[in-house]
């Protein structure tokens, strides 16, 4: 049965609603980062009273957000990277190999998503002093990927079982082996769930704050999260400045979130009607 028209309308305007909540303090942060601070003191919900791009250059100009932009860039991309091919190895062969330890090993990646990598984070120190990578962009992408395999291996293992066997065993008939079958017979059809991987790890690993607190001291090492850090003061702190990086921070999100989209919402949606 069809919902009317009425009820349809209503349900319209509530998803209208709620993208408006959502959307709307991106859009004062935005508004914000062209203000000066005595226009965000005075009237912080108006929008600007002219159009000006000098908080941006002041925090060009007052910390080094080049070298945080590239170095929150490099670890997230190449954290997802690596997970996106580790995890998919990994969830191909629990899904398609039956042996004897298949589901002592599937349930050892579960483990990884009970228990929070943060209470290691004593042992994750004297480990990465003894490999020499504290104060070292690796320190944080190894811990990215240990930390985000878990949840990719255990949506990537669902979609891997869900794929019909026939396809490879037609595969496998015209002379595929197991990493052609791999490659191009089963990972071009599981994007939806490589893209629900990839964004949710790239926000993780883009947004985290506590491991580069604790593994980067050098300034021209940290990532976003620490180095806006700076840009807040004893005694005063210029907020225009702040919401200008917090503009840029937010930019690489938006832009992957929209780039991958579809296969998110896909993967999302994939068993509805199974």
């Amino acid at each position: 049965m069809k919902p009317s028209i009425g009820m349809r309308s209503l349900q319209y305007l509530i998803a209208y609603v709620i993208a408006l909540v959502a959307i709307y303090p991106i859009f004062l942060m935005l508004v914000s980062s062209l203000k000066t601070n005595a226009e965000i003191f005075s009237d912080p919900l108006a929008l600007p009273k002219s159009f000006n791009l000098d908080s941006y250059q002041k925090l060009w100009e007052s910390v080094p957000f080049d070298a945080f932009l590239l170095n929150s860039i490099f670890v997230s991309v190449v954290s997802v990277a690596l997970i996106l091919v580790f995890s998919a190895l990994a969830a191909f062969y629990l899904a398609r190999f039956s042996f004897k330890w298949n589901g002592i090993l599937y349930f050892f990646f579960l483990i990884g998503l009970m228990i929070p990598i943060k209470l290691g984070i004593v042992p994750l120190f004297l480990l990465m002093k003894q490999l020499n990578l504290v104060n070292s962009l690796w320190s944080l992408i190894l811990i990215h990927i240990a930390s985000g395999i878990p949840i990719s291996v255990f949506i990537l293992t669902g979609f891997f079982r869900t794929l019909p066997v026939e396809l490879e065993e037609a595969a496998r008939i015209d002379g595929c082996n197991n990493f052609q079958v791999f490659w191009r017979i089963l990972l071009p059809l599981i994007r939806p769930a490589l893209g629900t991987v990839m964004i949710i790890n790239f926000i993780g690993t883009w947004n985290d704050f506590f491991f580069p607190l604790i593994f980067i001291q050098d300034e021209s090492l940290k990532t976003i999260p620490v180095g806006m850090l700076s840009l807040f003061g004893e005694y005063e702190t210029d907020w225009s400045m702040l919401f200008a990086g917090l503009t840029l921070s937010a930019l690489p999100m938006i832009v992957v979130f929209f780039l991958a989209s579809r296969q998110f919402m896909e993967g999302l949606t994939a068993g509805a009607v199974k």
